[in-house]
């Protein structure tokens, strides 16, 4: 693992591999960068890959204070300009795509394209919102990690998903530090998703079998943005059906970008 910092914090990092466009891959809310580990084994022997440990997550630090979508994305973008990437595929799971949109509108010229795993809710309904919301009160209480738990296992995973694979995921989002979870759902509320419009590059949303976001929504809100799905498996689709989501990033970079993956 390599490390940057970024204003005194501590940001973990696995690079490997060479081509380009490089890779940049942005985990998911209490994750880290192996959640990703399908994805870099696969796309290190044709690009750059670079998957990060975000803020808070893996072997990065974990202060106290900020956690909002922002500060992530700023701390991606610090990521690429420390490494010299110039601009990527950013790819990102889960509030990592949020990190990914907002990187995207923040920085355009750090951003090639973007691919969206399975997204956080961006522009969400009412009642997902108020499912959030009643979420976030929960991990300020006592009964946080079991309230974790119930959120990852209930609503993460089909009954159909491995069994082990999910047991695993769900210890490791579990072992997150309290003020982290609590921090990035809260920014996850907090964050205005109309910053999709502001997206110009080539976008690829690849949903699990049950969406969190319409799919058609999202298209309105950005015209440069395409779907794709992952049928019979849940969140954590880029590990539950690897070879399907790697074959939709190469089917996209080749047809978007007018370049072999």
């Amino acid at each position: 693992m390599d490390v940057v910092q970024q204003d005194g914090v501590r940001l973990s990092l696995e690079e490997a591999g060479a081509g380009e466009p490089p890779m940049v891959f942005v985990h998911g809310w209490t994750c880290a960068h192996s959640a990703f580990a399908p994805q870099v084994e696969h796309f290190r022997h044709t690009h750059r890959t670079v998957a990060v440990d975000l803020r808070g997550h893996g072997a990065s630090d974990a202060p106290e204070g900020d956690y909002s979508i922002s500060l992530l994305a700023e701390d991606v973008a610090w990521v690429g300009r420390q490494l010299a990437l110039g601009p990527s595929v950013i790819v990102g799971h889960s509030m990592g795509a949020l990190v990914a949109v907002e990187l995207a509108a923040r920085h355009p010229e750090a951003v090639a394209a973007l691919v969206l795993v399975d997204s956080a809710p961006i522009e969400p309904p009412p009642e997902t919102t108020e499912l959030f919301g009643q979420f976030l009160e929960e991990l300020r209480g006592e009964g946080s990690d079991a309230a974790r738990r119930r959120f990852v296992e209930g609503l993460l995973f089909l009954p159909s998903d491995d069994a082990t694979l999910k047991a695993r995921v769900c210890n490791e989002m579990l072992a997150v530090p309290g003020h982290v979870a609590y921090g990035c759902m809260k920014a996850m509320t907090e964050w205005p998703g109309a910053a999709l419009r502001a997206v110009g590059v080539p976008a690829l949303a690849i949903h699990a079998d049950r969406p969190i976001n319409d799919p058609a929504k999202l298209s309105g809100l950005c015209p440069t943005l395409v779907n794709a799905q992952t049928p019979g498996v849940g969140h954590f689709n880029q590990l539950l059906a690897p070879d399907l989501v790697n074959q939709l990033i190469e089917a996209f970079l080749v047809e978007r970008l007018g370049r072999p993956s």
